[in-house]
């Protein structure tokens, strides 16, 4: 019974996470370390000579204010450097940046004229694509000492 009520609490967790639209995931794949501030994450854009692998990142821009493509790609550098933070990661190895349609939105006007048998139909319309940013990275962890050119 102890099993059941767990694997649906953990079922129920995964619904509430998936219908939220999580906009930023991580796999642990080495040592995790406490917590730092996002502030002391340095964001590579090639691996350094010496570095520990913490975890896989990724997230997007979903669910974000930013309108501008530049506002897009600052809140997944920002988002990218909170996840390897919050690892006891001191890095992150940028892997890919880009754009992903989420949707689109429409609208438009129209009216129709039936006469008898015949009739008239006039209409306009227009959509756009909706995009986010998503970005991936691998948190990683740099002995003291190390340094490298990083992304800002």
């Amino acid at each position: 019974m102890r099993k059941s009520l767990t694997a649906m609490c953990a079922a129920a967790v995964c619904i509430v996470a998936s219908l939220a639209g999580c906009v930023s995931s991580h796999v642990i794949i080495g040592t995790v370390r406490p917590a730092i501030s996002p502030d002391a994450v340095q964001v590579y854009l090639r691996p350094p000579a010496n570095y520990e692998e913490v975890a896989i990142l990724d997230t997007s821009s979903k669910h974000s204010w930013t309108i501008t493509a530049q506002g897009r790609t600052d809140k997944v550098i920002e988002r990218l450097k909170e996840q390897a933070a919050s690892l006891g990661a001191n890095g992150v190895l940028l892997q890919g940046i880009g754009d992903q349609a989420i949707g689109s939105v429409g609208g438009g006007f129209g009216s129709a004229t039936v006469n008898g048998n015949t009739g008239t139909s006039v209409g306009i319309g227009s959509s756009a694509t909706v995009f986010t940013k998503k970005a991936n990275g691998l948190a990683i962890y740099i002995p003291p000492g190390q340094a490298m050119a990083t992304y800002h």
